[in-house]
C-alpha cells in the first residue's frame, strides 16, 4: 500500500484485524499513509477494546455500541476524506462497503500489497487436557 493517498480513512472489520498476525505493526504501518484508521464490528464495546487494548492500537473512530453500517455511515459523515476504505473478510464486509458506499478490500489482498504477515494460527498451542493423578 506504499504509495496511497494519505487522505484516506481506512476501517477494519474486527474479524480482518484479528485475521493478521501483527495488527499493532499494521496500524503503525497504516498511520503513514492514512488520515484516520479505526476498527468496527457487530461485537459489543468490550470485545473490540479488549482487542485493542490488548494490541494496543490506538483508533481514531470505533464502533461504540453501533453497529457496523451506521459506524461506517457515521465515520465517513465525520472525517471528509477522497477516500474511505473498508477491510473486510467476505461477501457479507462486500455487501456492507457497497450499501455504505465505501472502497472494499479484502484483508488478503490488503496483506499482500503493504507486506503484512496474516496469521497462519500456529502461535498459540493447543491447550493439554488437564490430567489428575490423586482422582480415583
Amino acid at each position: 500500500m506504499e504509495g496511497g493517498s494519505g487522505d484516506m480513512t481506512l476501517a477494519f472489520e474486527l474479524d480482518a484485524l484479528e485475521a493478521l498476525a501483527n495488527p499493532t505493526e499494521v496500524f503503525s504501518d497504516a498511520r503513514r499513509w492514512t488520515e484516520y484508521i479505526g476498527v468496527v464490528s457487530d461485537e459489543p464495546t468490550y470485545v473490540v477494546t479488549n482487542f485493542t487494548r490488548k494490541n494496543r492500537i490506538r483508533q481514531d473512530f470505533f464502533s461504540g455500541p453501533r453497529g457496523r453500517r451506521e459506524s461506517l455511515e457515521n465515520v465517513k459523515n465525520q472525517f471528509d476524506t477522497d477516500r474511505h476504505v473498508f477491510v473486510g473478510t467476505g461477501q457479507d464486509d462486500i455487501d456492507l462497503a457497497s450499501e455504505v458506499d465505501w472502497e472494499y478490500l479484502a484483508v488478503t489482498d490488503a496483506a499482500d500489497a503493504a507486506g503484512w504477515t496474516l496469521d497462519d494460527g500456529d502461535d498459540e498451542p493447543e491447550p493439554e487436557p488437564e490430567t489428575r493423578d490423586d482422582w480415583p
